[in-house]
């Protein structure tokens, strides 16, 4: 079977942003985006779906963590969106619904070549540690624009962000992968015969 491995850059006059993306891995991860939350959530993703995933970001965090946050979206969306090929054979769709303490999120995410987000998600906090809790949002709409996939994340339960914030990462992962499981009939999973 085809590798579905990649690796990404991208640079602007904001940000330096470099993503290597392995679907078919074990959970090996290395983040530094200098935004240690962010880093933490990202590591998140890649434990609880089985993605191999380095992220490595420089950006104006002088400024504050929108340029950062946003193109390592766009970034890991590019390496997805390569990684994941011509899309024969996977499952196309996946969900998972996982809780964390007193957070529960439902996560249902389809690799259909279109792009959509649907975040329903309300936060108490206007930051949690070093990250602001609105580029959770801004992550995932840049993401789902450059991965071309639909995204639909919503809170079912949660009074403490730290633990919903998490909760959506490792949804994030969840669904992911069983999103991009094989079959191995060779079949893209669509009546139109593409995605």
């Amino acid at each position: 079977m085809k590798e579905r491995k990649v690796s990404i850059k991208r640079k602007t006059k904001e940000t330096d942003v470099k993503v290597f993306l392995n679907l078919d891995g074990s959970g090996i991860c290395k983040i530094e985006s200098g935004i240690g939350f962010f880093d933490h959530l990202l590591t998140q993703f890649a434990v609880h779906g089985r993605l191999d995933l380095k992220v490595m970001a420089k950006g104006d965090l002088n400024v504050d963590d929108h340029h950062t946050v946003e193109d390592v979206g766009i970034t890991l969306g590019k390496a997805f969106y390569k990684a994941i090929g011509d899309k024969k054979g996977i499952r196309r769709y996946g969900n998972a619904l996982i809780p964390m303490d007193d957070a529960l999120i439902l996560f249902a995410l389809d690799i259909s070549g279109r792009p959509y987000l649907n975040f329903n998600v309300k936060f108490r906090r206007e930051k949690v540690a070093d990250l602001s809790i609105e580029m959770i949002s801004e992550f995932f709409r840049a993401f789902s624009l450059n991965a071309k996939v639909t995204l639909h994340i919503s809170k079912l339960f949660g009074e403490n962000d730290h633990h919903t914030a998490e909760a959506i990462f490792k949804a994030f992962g969840r669904a992911l992968r069983e999103a991009v499981e094989r079959e191995d009939n060779g079949i893209i999973p669509s009546t139109k015969g593409v995605l």
